[in-house]
């Protein structure tokens, strides 16, 4: 298993439709908006075939994570822990001290385990329970 970075959205774009749209009935005006165009695309892959994604912002001194799905198959793996790693590496690399994410609120328990803890009420996104959580890097 590999994580690279990507200016190919294809994979990214297929793994998020296949998770949030088809999985997790989001709709398609929820899913897609203009950051694509300006984040860092992560896509775990193994061999050729790609199982993962996340996108990555940088403003100033903080990091965001986002759009973080894996494929079904590849649930329990550790791969969704491996792209959080990643993105946080990459993240503290390009000078931010912390790191920011929304989780849905059935994820904290995977986030805390990443040092992550959570602030602010929870939150609707695209019909999901949200909460914001933040990690020092």
């Amino acid at each position: 298993m590999k994580i690279v970075e990507t200016t190919d959205l294809t994979a990214p774009h297929a793994l998020r439709r296949a998770v949030f749209i088809e999985e997790q009935g989001i709709a398609e005006v929820e899913e897609w908006d203009d950051l694509d165009a300006e984040a860092v695309h992560l896509v775990a892959l193994d061999g050729d075939t790609p199982l993962g994604t996340a996108r990555l912002f940088v403003t100033g001194d903080l990091g965001k994570i986002g759009r973080v799905c894996v494929a079904k198959p590849a649930r329990g793996t550790g791969l969704g822990a491996a792209l959080i790693r990643e993105g946080c590496t990459r993240l503290a690399a390009a000078g931010c001290t912390r790191v920011q994410l929304g989780a849905q609120c059935s994820a904290i328990p995977f986030y805390e385990k990443l040092g992550f803890v959570a602030f602010g009420p929870e939150y609707d996104d695209a019909g999901i329970p949200h909460r914001n959580m933040e990690k020092p890097l």
